[in-house]
């Protein structure tokens, strides 16, 4: 997409629909002021998805901040905490399967 002029990544997020994951990626082409809505369909145990960072630099936050919310591992990147610095990483906050006012404990 970006050799046809999408050069401009708007967002990245990821969306729980409880029997899979969806990763959501909007681009942009700022010459042609078109928008694209690229969608990769993920399984909810194991969610693996390639990091785009070689194409647009701006994935950085958003690759990590799905790692932390979601549970999306990205190949190709180190899992460096953005968010949830003390979190032990066993649940993920914004899957459909968190419980919230679960007693958690920090990282060691």
């Amino acid at each position: 997409m970006k050799t046809q002029g999408f050069d401009y990544l708007k967002k990245i997020t990821a969306v729980d629909y409880s029997t899979y994951l969806e990763v959501v990626y909007i681009i942009y082409n700022t010459r042609e002021r078109k928008e694209e809505i690229l969608k990769v369909k993920l399984p909810s145990a194991n969610p693996v998805v390639e990091t785009v960072m070689g194409i647009y630099k701006a994935a950085d936050w958003y690759e990590r901040e799905m790692q932390e919310m979601f549970g999306i591992m990205i190949k190709g990147r180190n899992a460096k905490r953005l968010l949830l610095e003390e979190w032990n990483g066993a649940d993920h906050p914004l899957r459909k399967s968190f419980v919230w006012g679960k007693d958690y404990q920090k990282v060691q």
